[in-house]
């Protein structure tokens, strides 16, 4: 879907107050650590530094040409507030098709107080949740900020790469490591997103068609929630689904969810564990000789996602953060054990279309891959270790 194709901007208010959403969830949240001006202008001129040296390790260790031109895409280093509006932003551009879609539906549930009152309060509840991560998340690559407007489209049509300032101002202190070599090793992270997405120029349109479908669904059976809820209890005990049914993996919300809304969301769960571990295993390929004290920062960092405080854990788990810590770790032995087994240059043939993409099931059996895609004719399977992967962004 490109800005142009969007559907044209109306007076009719929408489930969700979207603007309302970004500026309250910077009302909540505070900017981060006090810094002089020229202290903050040497620290972003320092992540933008890094952000770019980071693509020549990217390429080395993935062998994506893709890396050598990235053109299309920018890369903004961003304040807490600003993650939250960029954010708001790629919602609202994901969720749009299926809104539009329950508006012509039920046209009745669209009124003015109705959905002034209900955009205001799922807005202050969006508020919430951005203000949470807003003052979590080290970096992200937003592949959808093209589609946010026509001078959107223009200025970065295929994406933006954000680093977050002043979290990973605060980070880079509390773990007490050299500064420089934090921001490198953040943007190897978030760089490989970037790479990912143009060496797959078709996985943009691709993950917006199966958000689409999902949200769509879910929406468009609202009236049955109650049903699938009792259905979803009577399933509970003593009904353990099997390792090829979606639904083993998606908990309480899969049964919930009708089969073709599982399939989706388990395939929308393979391709975000293929990014994220493939992400992780870049960061694991630098070694001292790049980032001079990467084992430092890997063995502080991954003790700060230990000591969470058990709110900061109870609202991680309420959010899905857990979820997202598993898509890190079964990706990345999805992608060492394919790596390792064939080599990069098979294993890079999952960029070239969406039949490539591993379902569910093959990341967690990463042979059945192999065999599907690359066929019987594949090296035999050299047994090597997975790195356990650092903690959550």
């Amino acid at each position: 879907m490109s800005a142009a194709q969007r559907p044209p901007e109306t007076d009719a208010p929408g489930i969700v107050r979207w603007d309302l959403a970004a500026s309250a969830a910077a009302r909540l949240t505070p900017p981060g650590p006090r810094m002089s001006a020229r202290a903050m202008q040497a620290a972003v001129a320092s992540m933008r530094r890094h952000a770019e040296a980071s693509v020549d390790h990217v390429h080395r260790i993935t062998g994506l040409e893709a890396a050598r031109d990235l053109r299309d895409s920018t890369v903004l280093v961003v304040d807490r507030a600003g993650w939250s509006k960029a954010n708001a932003q790629a919602f609202e551009v994901l969720m749009e098709p299926a809104v539009e879609a329950l508006r012509r539906r039920r046209p009745e549930q669209f009124g003015a107080a109705a959905t002034a009152l209900g955009g205001t309060a799922t807005a202050m509840e969006m508020a919430a949740v951005l203000g949470f991560l807003s003052a979590k998340v080290l970096g992200q690559y937003d592949p959808y900020a093209g589609l946010v407007s026509a001078v959107a489209a223009q200025r970065h049509p295929g994406g933006r790469l954000m680093l977050v300032a002043p979290n990973i101002l605060t980070v880079e202190r509390e773990l007490n490591v050299e500064p420089e070599d934090f921001r490198l090793w953040v943007c190897l992270h978030e760089q490989t997103h970037r790479v990912q997405f143009a060496a797959a120029p078709w996985l943009r349109e691709h993950m917006i068609e199966q958000i689409n479908e999902l949200a769509d669904s879910l929406m468009g059976h609202a009236e049955t929630l109650g049903a699938r809820l009792t259905e979803a209890v009577r399933s509970l005990p003593g009904r353990g689904a099997g390792a090829e049914e979606p639904r083993a993996s998606l908990g309480v919300v899969g049964l919930l969810m009708g089969r073709r809304e599982r399939e989706v969301l388990s395939h929308l769960t393979a391709v975000m564990s293929l990014l994220e571990g493939h992400a992780n295993f870049v960061m694991d390929g630098v070694d001292a000789s790049v980032v001079p004290s990467v084992k430092t920062i890997r063995r502080r960092f991954e003790r700060r996602s230990e000591l969470q405080g058990s709110l900061d854990r109870f609202v991680r788990r309420l959010l899905g953060m857990d979820a997202k810590m598993r898509q890190y770790s079964d990706g990345q032995r999805f992608v060492t054990t394919v790596v390792g087994t064939v080599g990069l240059e098979s294993f890079n043939r999952i960029w070239e279309a969406p039949e490539h993409l591993p379902t569910e099931v093959e990341i967690h059996a990463p042979e059945r891959w192999i065999e599907r895609v690359l066929g019987p004719g594949a090296p035999p399977r050299r047994l090597l270790p997975a790195p356990e992967p650092p903690g959550m962004w």
